[in-house]
C-alpha cells in the first residue's frame, strides 16, 4: 500500500481507538512517546502503527504503572523484539532483553504455550508475553516463581553466572541486572558461579516484591541506607533501618517493601545461589 493510500487518523480518532483523551495524546507527544505525522495544514495524522503504539503506551501506563521514561525504555526494547528465529528484529541483542529471551527459550524447550505457563504461574498471558519481549513488567515475586517453574534461578536468568567474570569488583563498578521490575535495581557485588549470591539492592520509594516468594537456601540482609519492611510467613513483620540486619531461611515465604520516602540500599546475600 502506497503512502498516499495508508489510513491516517485525526487526533480525536486516534485517541478514541487508544482509549484516552486527545489532550493525553498531545502530552505523550511532548514526552517523546509518539511522534505523529503532520498534514500540509499542520494537523496531526496518526498511522495504524502509531495507533498500535498508543495502545501499548496506554497499557504500560494503566496495567504496569510505568512512568514516561520507563515506557520509552519498554518501547525501545520492543523495537528489538526477536523474530521467529529468535533473533532481534533490529539485529542487535541488548543486555536488557536477555531475561525475556532466556524465558522464551526455556518455555519453547519445555513445549509450553504462553497460556499454559501463565496459567500455571497465575498471571495473564499478556503479562508473560510482554516479559518475554521486553524483559520488563513483572514483580520480583513473579520473576522468582517463573525461575522456579523452569528449574532455574533469577540470577541465572539475569546472566549472573556467565563464565567471563571479574574477581575484584570496585566500588561503583557493579554490573547491573536487566531491570525487570520498576523501582528495583540489583547490582552484583561478586560474579560467577559462586556459593553465594552477593547483591546490592537499590529500591526507589514504594518499590516492593509485590508479593511473597520462597526458595531453597538462607539469606542475610543488611540495610546500608533508608528503611525496609520484611514480612515472613505473612505474620512476622520486621522494620529495618540503617545498620539493622535480618537472617532467615529462604524456604519461609518472604516479602519486602521500601518504607522510606527516599531511596533504600541493601546488602543482600543468598546461599546457596538459589535466588
Amino acid at each position: 500500500m502506497s503512502d498516499a493510500m495508508k489510513i491516517r487518523y485525526k487526533v480525536a480518532e486516534a485517541a478514541r481507538l487508544a482509549g484516552v483523551s486527545a489532550s493525553t495524546l498531545r502530552l505523550w507527544e511532548t514526552q517523546g512517546l509518539v511522534v505523529p505525522d503532520r498534514s500540509a495544514t499542520g494537523h496531526r495524522q496518526y498511522s495504524e502503527g502509531d495507533v498500535a503504539q498508543l495502545k501499548r503506551i496506554s497499557w504500560f501506563r494503566a496495567e504496569r504503572g510505568l512512568n514516561p521514561a520507563a515506557i520509552r525504555e519498554a518501547l525501545e526494547l520492543e523495537a528489538g523484539e526477536p523474530d521467529d528465529n529468535g533473533q532481534p528484529a533490529n539485529g542487535d541483542a541488548t543486555p536488557q532483553s536477555q531475561v525475556g529471551r532466556k524465558l522464551r527459550s526455556l518455555r519453547h524447550a519445555a513445549g509450553k504455550t504462553l497460556e499454559q505457563v501463565a496459567g500455571d504461574i497465575g498471571i495473564a498471558a499478556s503479562v508473560l508475553s510482554t516479559l518475554e519481549r521486553t524483559s520488563q513488567g513483572v514483580s520480583v515475586a513473579v520473576l522468582h516463581n517463573l525461575a522456579e517453574y523452569f528449574a532455574t534461578t533469577v540470577s541465572s536468568l539475569s546472566g549472573e553466572d556467565e563464565p567471563d567474570v571479574r574477581a575484584l569488583v570496585r566500588s561503583g563498578e557493579w554490573r547491573t541486572w536487566p531491570r525487570t521490575t520498576p523501582g528495583v535495581t540489583v547490582q552484583l557485588l561478586a560474579e560467577g558461579r559462586n556459593q553465594m549470591d552477593c547483591h546490592r539492592f537499590v529500591l526507589e520509594p514504594g518499590a516492593s516484591s509485590e508479593g511473597a516468594y520462597k526458595h531453597e537456601g538462607e539469606e542475610f540482609v543488611y540495610v546500608l541506607s533508608g528503611r525496609v519492611e520484611f514480612v515472613l510467613d505473612s505474620d512476622q513483620f520486621y522494620d529495618l533501618s540503617p545498620g539493622d540486619s535480618l537472617y532467615f531461611n529462604s524456604r519461609r515465604h518472604h516479602a519486602w517493601s521500601n518504607r522510606h520516602d527516599g531511596e533504600t540500599v541493601l546488602l543482600w546475600i543468598n546461599t546457596p545461589p538459589t535466588f
